[in-house]
């Protein structure tokens, strides 16, 4: 793993270190790939990790004067789906951000990680893309503006130097006359990544009064992902849209020329001929969507987050800190105080297990699959599997342990509806599972079937159908009133 972890205060701190360590170091804010990537030999010779996750204001999202919308590199895939601004005026970014990973992902995983890691298959990518996005890189050296289209320079390969952080993410706020929308393929509905995505943003002619639908397309930005080495344009069915009104017949053609677009490869998710034909199809089925008005499918009203009150937000340190050759990692694990040390280079999953001494915390996956590692970081519900031990250093920290009111108190009430309800079977996925549902009722007293469903997306149980858990959230909101 890592030698040493750095958690800093200011961007320019950030900025000294990666001049200094340059290859070898990474920089941290949600640590969903990198962590996995240094497992797996991915990502090599590196030895310095640098924690930005507490630098206040930059997971901040905003408008300009110049109506453009600005994202902070601390910015998480959760921050923009709750964002009123980027559902209104980014419609595309939101969904996108809605079908990434589970709500535990979501909380920690930022849109910058998503650009940076530069998979052809993530799914930020591609409505950013459709958004004309420009990314801004920083080092001691200097500060220059990429545009998105230019980032990307092979499959997981980007321009960015080795000394270079990515500040800042800004793009056009769709205008009245625009509308867009991401659509998703993938083997499962949630925790999966895209075999196709596909964003459409039109800018329509609003000039013969006619509904803004009926107007002819003044502009088209057709984005493909996971069908080339790159995210790519569908440059030719954009062109043909211009001037013309989205009848049955150019809907067709569209996703007849943006299928040419495609160059996917045959893997295990599906044949190249799959993706081809699921570009055309997706393309169609987003353009009908804006055209009948219901561009916002899937993404809901009232999302599901599990970061309760805190929205998953930290508190600054005051002063830089550095987790190296044994120095002690201070934490509060359900309201005790713990003084770790040997910690520094695992992963807060085994340091609960194996210096903390909290066994309820189990590894299934160790990859962010299963959600049985799930614990409060912050407030926020997380994957314990994929932070860093040193991000713990003075931040709050429940696990299933927490949950009951003291060793002889009252069990919370979503344990003691699965007590109740039978929804315990073999017993090792059930920390996961309570502690979606302890912050599922702080965040929301009353959920409906739907929310509990999406409450557990990241929660996986081998044994069960679900039925008997989904019974347990639902008496477990009674048992709260």
């Amino acid at each position: 793993m890592w030698h040493t972890y750095h958690t800093v205060t200011t961007p320019d701190e950030a900025l000294q270190l990666l001049a200094q360590h340059r290859e070898k170091a990474r920089i941290v804010a949600g640590a969903t790939d990198i962590i996995l990537e240094i497992e797996r030999g991915v990502r090599k010779g590196i030895d310095t990790l640098v924690d930005i996750t507490r630098v206040p204001g930059l997971d901040s999202i905003t408008l300009t004067d110049y109506d453009r919308v600005r994202l902070g590199p601390l910015v998480t895939h959760n921050h923009c789906v709750a964002s009123k601004l980027v559902v209104e005026r980014a419609l595309p970014l939101a969904q996108a951000c809605w079908e990434v990973g589970a709500p535990q992902i979501r909380n920690r995983a930022t849109v910058a990680g998503n650009l940076i890691t530069a998979s052809p298959a993530n799914d930020t990518i591609t409505p950013l893309m459709a958004l004309d996005a420009v990314v801004t890189l920083a080092s001691v050296r200097e500060r220059r503006c990429v545009p998105l289209r230019e980032f990307y320079t092979g499959v997981r390969k980007t321009v960015m130097q080795p000394d270079e952080m990515l500040l800042d993410i800004g793009f056009p706020a769709m205008k009245a006359d625009e509308r867009g929308m991401f659509i998703k393929l993938a083997l499962r509905r949630a925790q999966a990544i895209s075999v196709v995505n596909v964003a459409v943003v039109v800018e329509f002619d609003a000039s013969n009064g006619k509904a803004l639908t009926e107007q002819p397309v003044a502009r088209a930005r057709i984005a493909l992902g996971s069908v080339a080495p790159t995210i790519v344009r569908a440059s030719e069915a954009e062109a043909y849209l211009v001037g013309k009104t989205l009848t049955p017949e150019f809907i067709a053609r569209a996703g007849e020329l943006a299928r040419r677009a495609a160059h996917p490869i045959d893997d295990v998710r599906g044949s190249a001929e799959y993706r081809s034909e699921m570009v055309r199809v997706a393309t169609m089925r987003a353009l009908r969507a804006i055209v009948a008005g219901q561009e916002r499918g899937w993404l809901p009203e009232r999302p599901v987050m599990l970061w309760g009150q805190s929205a998953g937000r930290a508190a600054s340190p005051e002063k830089p800190l550095v987790h190296a050759n044994g120095a002690p990692i201070v934490t509060q694990i359900n309201g005790r105080t713990y003084t770790l040390h040997g910690a520094n280079d695992k992963t807060l999953l085994r340091m609960l297990r194996e210096d903390a001494g909290l066994i309820g915390t189990k590894e299934g996956c160790a990859e962010g699959e299963c959600g049985a590692c799930t614990v409060f970081l912050d407030g926020a519900a997380v994957m314990s599997c994929m932070v860093p031990a040193p991000r713990a250093h003075g931040a709050p920290i429940i696990t299933v342990e927490g949950l009951a009111a003291g060793a002889t108190g009252p069990l919370h009430p979503i344990q003691q509806a699965f007590v109740d309800e039978g929804a315990v079977q073999c017993g090792y996925c059930t920390p996961g599972f309570l502690m979606a549902g302890a912050k599922l009722l702080e965040e929301q007293p009353h959920p409906d079937k739907w929310d509990i469903e999406q409450a557990i997306t990241g929660n996986l149980c081998r044994c069960t159908g679900y039925y008997k858990i989904v019974a347990a959230f639902a008496k477990a909101s009674r048992l709260s009133r």
